[in-house]
């Protein structure tokens, strides 16, 4: 089928950055212990649009969220990433967050030690090659605090230290609505959520969808953050491909129907896969 993510941007979105995928191959592991994880992902997010990728557990979601990133756990084995034309496998991580990608994690780390404002306004400072005007940047941290319904003493705690679940998810999107990234790549982002956090988490990435164009790879399980995060396009992954790609409409599909038939699909068309590479070994 033809992708949708090769036509034009969406329509009524700002023209901004361009993220591209081809052929994405990845391992996780050394030797003999290597494990194919993404067997060729080809994917384009224009700035503006919103790509849903769904998919069953130990799809690759995850893998091909932090491979872009930069995580040293995961080696591109093929394929190109690149951010409006320059090569993001070439970058370090540094690099790569400051030509403008952000990579909300599933699991945000603790950091004992490191104050949340120290810690954004470093963070800052690092992408933009200079720091922030205290005055103003004070200003912008209160204001999106009190968005995100976080209380200011937030501000002076260590990094995800004692956080809740949703406290740290809160806090990816702070750091997303102040580092103002080109692209922002958000791993399962309403796991561990109540109903509440979700929508206050959602709002502050629509918010940022409507300050700039950023182009936003949301990825998830289930169909209800994107009640709240309207997608352009959804992605079907499943075994390290996407399977089928389409319009919001195919979200309600999966929530109606599942993964179950995208699996069998994929496993039949890998024993398939597997045959024939075999035959041409004899």
């Amino acid at each position: 089928m033809t992708s949708p993510t090769a036509t034009p941007t969406a329509s009524g979105l700002k023209a901004g950055s361009v993220l591209e995928i081809r052929d994405l191959h990845v391992t996780v592991g050394d030797g003999d212990d290597a494990k194919e994880i993404l067997r060729g992902v080809d994917l384009t997010v224009r700035g503006g649009e919103t790509h849903a990728i769904m998919g069953p557990n130990g799809s690759g979601k995850s893998t091909l969220a932090y491979s872009i990133a930069g995580h040293p756990k995961y080696t591109i084995t093929g394929g190109t990433v690149t951010l409006d034309g320059e090569d993001v496998l070439a970058m370090t991580v540094d690099e790569r967050a400051r030509a403008g990608l952000f990579l909300a994690m599933q699991y945000p780390v603790e950091v004992p030690g490191v104050s949340v404002s120290n810690f954004l306004r470093t963070a800052a400072t690092a992408v933009t090659g200079e720091a922030p005007k205290l005055r103003t940047w004070v200003k912008d941290v209160r204001t999106e605090m009190e968005a995100l319904e976080m209380d200011s003493a937030f501000a002076e705690r260590n990094v995800n230290e004692g956080f809740s679940g949703g406290e740290k998810k809160r806090h990816e999107i702070l750091q997303m609505r102040l580092l103002k990234p080109k692209m922002a790549i958000l791993d399962e982002t309403d796991s561990g959520l109540d109903v509440d956090a979700l929508r206050i988490v959602s709002e502050g990435v629509n918010r940022a969808k409507a300050d700039s164009p950023v182009g936003v790879l949301l990825i998830t399980h289930y169909t209800r953050i994107l009640r709240y995060i309207k997608p352009d396009f959804v992605h079907v992954f499943v075994a390290g491909r996407v399977v089928e790609e389409g319009g919001p409409e195919l979200a309600q599909k999966l929530e109606d129907e599942g993964y179950a038939a995208y699996v069998k699909d994929s496993a039949e068309q890998a024993a398939t896969e597997k045959t024939a590479l075999e035959a041409t070994q004899q």
